[in-house]
């Protein structure tokens, strides 16, 4: 099946930067990429699930469903190890329901305190689920992405916690490596280059 035939994938999130950077990563591939923005009736899933791969399939197969098309969603989000793993799955909502990134990015500074930087270690996580037009999941993966969390904000790009979120061996946040960087290294970049060969051989 050529490119142009193939059925377009929606990227299952209500989070304009997510939905671009996802769609920005699978464009190079030809697929057709559409949001959840361009339809006029998308469910806003409730993410209960305990785990990312829970979450990301909720926002699939429901979608999907709903949409009758082939939805692909992921859940992502950053767990310090000093934290116990938090915010994980909160991530999102970690300074409350109405949290902004600024929220949660100074609640984790709160959270870690005077806490040295060696025992600042985190790691972003990123599962992908993609589910076809009956809500049925054919593909999934899972990535991560690690660093540390630094003692302030540096950087303008990317979102959530990007700018607190330092990779050691480059020195720089996410928010100071800006998105063509990230596009490589990320957390998301990652698992979507995973389940790459799976959507090529599913649209094929």
């Amino acid at each position: 099946m050529s490119a142009d035939s193939r059925p377009p994938i929606v990227i299952g999130t209500h989070n304009r930067k997510k939905g671009a950077e996802l769609a920005e990563l699978l464009a190079p591939w030809g697929f057709r990429v559409l949001t959840l923005e361009d339809f006029p009736n998308p469910l806003d899933v409730v993410e209960d699930g305990d785990t990312f791969a829970a979450n990301a399939a909720l926002k699939a197969t429901r979608q999907a469903k709903h949409l009758q098309q082939w939805v692909l969603a992921d859940d992502s989000g950053l767990a310090v190890d000093a934290l116990g793993g938090a915010p994980g799955v909160y991530s999102a909502r970690f300074a409350g329901p109405a949290a902004t990134d600024e929220d949660n990015n100074r609640r984790l500074l709160e959270e870690l305190g005077p806490l040295p930087l060696e025992k600042r270690t985190a790691h972003y996580v990123c599962h992908v689920t993609v589910a076809d037009p009956t809500g049925e999941i054919r593909a999934e993966s899972h990535d991560l992405c690690h660093g540390r969390i630094r003692f302030e904000a540096a950087g303008a790009n990317g979102f959530g916690y990007d700018p607190l979120f330092e990779l050691p061996e480059y020195h720089y946040t996410f928010g100071e490596l800006g998105p063509h960087v990230k596009r490589v290294l990320s957390h998301r970049s990652r698992a979507l280059r995973a389940i790459l060969p799976r959507l090529v051989a599913l649209s094929a």
